[in-house]
Formats: structure tokens, sequence, C-alpha cells
């Protein structure tokens, strides 16, 4: 089993390769962390011990179980234990680890959400909904549509978009984010035509 030190030494090299998977500046994670691009980059090159005051934030980030960041022991548990966090209102839980790439996330839009006008907005990335239960009000563009359990959307994020939850119950919903250009799933083919 590996000593302090090396279980240490072994964080600096995890945080760069985190970092480059998510295609992230040291600059962009210390605007989303609150640690300065040179903590960051001590950490990574190996030359500052890190700290829990330095890893909680940085997995935070990574959207990784600390766990992951010390190269802990395995428990034998194959399951994926996420934590549900609230973004705006929406419980979010996430169901992938991987940061970068294709992200998905089980969220549960509350009644009558949001509360205030739907306000359009556009950014990089593609994304795509499945409703489970409930019912979603998508703005897409010019587009108002209504959907309700067991129907999809998939959408480039630089159209003009908003969801609410107009109904009396929560909705529930599969979400599938990606980077720019990435495309989520393969469209069914048309019929033959011969």
């Amino acid at each position: 089993m590996p000593g302090l030190g090396d279980v240490l030494s072994a964080v600096g090299p995890r945080l760069r390769s985190l970092r480059l998977e998510r295609g992230a500046t040291l600059g962009q994670l210390s605007a989303s962390t609150g640690i300065s691009v040179s903590t960051l980059s001590r950490l990574e090159s190996g030359q500052r011990r890190p700290t829990l005051e330095l890893l909680l934030p940085l997995a935070r980030a990574h959207q990784v179980p600390l766990d992951e960041l010390v190269d802990a022991p395995e428990t034998g548990d194959p399951r994926i234990h996420q934590r549900s966090f609230e973004r705006h209102g929406i419980t979010m839980i996430p169901l992938t680890r991987r940061p970068g790439g294709l992200q998905a996330y089980k969220m549960v839009y509350p009644p009558r959400w949001p509360a205030g006008d739907l306000e359009q907005q556009t950014h990089e990335g593609h994304e795509w909904l499945y409703v489970l239960n409930g019912r979603l009000r998508l703005l897409l563009g010019e587009h108002d549509l209504a959907l309700t359990a067991g129907e999809v959307a998939e959408f480039d994020t630089r159209t003009p978009h908003a969801i609410a939850n107009p109904g009396s119950s929560p909705a529930e919903v599969l979400a599938l984010f990606g980077p720019q250009g990435e495309r989520i799933h393969v469209r069914a083919r048309q019929g033959r035509t011969d």
C-alpha cells in the first residue's frame, strides 16, 4: 500500500490530467475555484502540497469525488454515489463522473418554475432532453413547445432557448449536455425511397 508521500505526489499529475480532459486553462480553473493560477500551477507540478482546503473546490470544479483526486482505495461497491445539488431552483443529480465530453443529469424542475418571465439564453454546446415525468415548456427560437413524458428534444444551445415547468407537480428530465459540435445521438433514417 502506498505511503502518504506517494499518495500526495500523485495528486498533481491527476489534477493536471482532469483539467486537460475538460479542456480548461489554469485561468478558467482559477476563476471557478477562487484558487490563484500560481497555486494551481504549483499543485499540478508537485511544488505545492495539496491540502483539504485546496482539494475540495478542485473536486467540485472537476465534478469528481475527493477520493478520486487522492486515489483512495476501491471500496468494492460498483454503484455511483453522486450527490445532487441545486442550481437556480432545479435539483440536478449527476449521472456521469467524467469531466468534459458528454454529461448526463437527472433534473427535477419544481412546480410552476420559474416564477417570473422566461428569458431565452444562448451558450456553446448541445443539449438533449427526455421528459421522464411531468410536463416541460421549451422555448426554442420562435418555437414554443410542450413536452410530456416520453418526449425528446435535441438542439444546438446557440439557438436562443428557455425551459420551464408550467405544471402543478415536479417535472423530471434526463438531460445530456455536450460540448459544441458534439452530437448526442444518431437520428433515425427515413424510410426507403426506392
